[in-house]
Parts: structure tokens; sequence; C-alpha cells
């Protein structure tokens, strides 16, 4: 994906797109019957999902919004866009392998649901392969970026004890016991941890690479 032009119609393409999926899916939300608007809003912001998806509408819309601002070049670097396409890609692979059977959603749900698990996430990836300069990475990146998990984890262990709602069946302590809730969030955190290893390998390789044809 060559030329800033071309990365800007791309951004903002996804960053409208993202935006609208998100508000479906708070829309489609609300609409549930047996709880409170408050509470709704509050379980919709208590999923990873939302929360990564909210991250990549960003690091779309700040970029084309406001380039020239902080939040602009703060979004367009290359550890931001490296650390969200990893959560996006965890998202992706995540709900895939380990939540995709649990349910069948129909109708707009469906629409929200592929937005948010499979075209959000491949954007993302892709705007970091494509067009984010590489070699900027190093091997700590990987573990700096599980920052976000680690809170995610304590927010919904402090949220899921108050209200007895649990936004995954494989973090509900309710239901799995605490040891084994443990156990699936460690598992996850490893996983981070490879997927963000994975994402500094490339970036380091395509960087070498990058360096060498300059220079050649």
């Amino acid at each position: 994906m060559h030329g800033p032009r071309t990365a800007l119609i791309w951004r903002a393409v996804f960053a409208l797109i993202g935006w609208a999926i998100l508000a479906l899916q708070y829309a489609l939300m609300l609409a549930t019957p047996d709880r409170s608007p408050v509470e709704l809003t509050l379980n919709f912001f208590s999923y990873f999902t939302i929360l990564t998806n909210v991250l990549v509408a960003l690091a779309m819309t700040l970029p084309v919004v406001a380039g020239g601002s902080a939040p602009g070049r703060w979004a367009a670097s290359p550890g931001v866009r490296a650390s969200v396409a990893m959560y996006a890609v965890v998202v992706g692979l995540v709900y895939h392998f380990m939540l995709h059977a649990t349910w069948n959603p129909q109708g707009w749900l469906l629409v929200a649901n592929l937005g948010l698990h499979y075209l959000m996430p491949t954007a993302m990836l892709l705007d970091w392969l494509l067009i984010v300069p590489k070699g900027a990475l190093r091997w700590s990146d990987a573990a700096r970026w599980l920052a976000f998990p680690l809170i995610y984890g304590a927010w919904t262990t402090i949220h899921g004890l108050a209200s007895d709602w649990w936004p995954y069946w494989f973090v509900d302590a309710s239901t799995l016991g605490w040891g084994k809730a443990g156990a699936w969030f460690a598992g996850l955190l490893a996983f981070f941890a490879l997927v963000g290893l994975i994402v500094v390998a490339i970036d380091r390789r395509l960087g070498r690479r990058d360096r060498t044809s300059a220079s050649a």
C-alpha cells in the first residue's frame, strides 16, 4: 500500500466502518430488555473485543483528522500501531477458536460480529504490515504490550465480583472457579506475549530487508 494519500484513504474508510460497527453493536446491546442502559453500557465497555475495536477505530481516525497533532503522531507511531494490531489479531483468533462455536448470531448481530472479530482486525493488521515503517520495535515491546490485557484482567475481576457478570466463559470465575479461570487467563496472557514476539520478529525482519534494499 504505497503513498500517503492511499494510506489516508484506507484509514479514513476503516475509521468510518469501525465506528459504525461499534455503534451498531452498542445499539443492539441496548435493545436487551432485562438490564438498565447504565448496566448495559458498563458491560459493553467490559468486553476486550469492544475496547480493542475502540483502539483500532482511534488508530484509524487520529492520523486522518489530527495527523499533525500530538495524538495524531502518537496514533501513527510504529509502536502504537504494532500493539493495536497485535491486540486485534488476538481478538480475532480467540474469537474464532474459542467463542465462534458457542453462539449463532443472525441479522444485524451477525454483521456486527463479523465486523468486530474479522473485518477490523484484518484491516488493522494490513495497515501495520503495508503502511507502517518497519525496524523500530524492540523485543522488550512485547512485554510492555501486556499492560493492556493485565489491566483488563484486573478490571474484569473487580467488575465480575461486584456484578456476577463475566464477559467470556473462560474468565467466569463464579462458574469455573478461580483456579481454572486463572489458568485460562495465564494461558491467554502467554498467547498475547507470543503474538507480540511474532509481531516484533516480523518488524525486525522487514526492517532489515528495507535497509538492505535502500543501501543496494
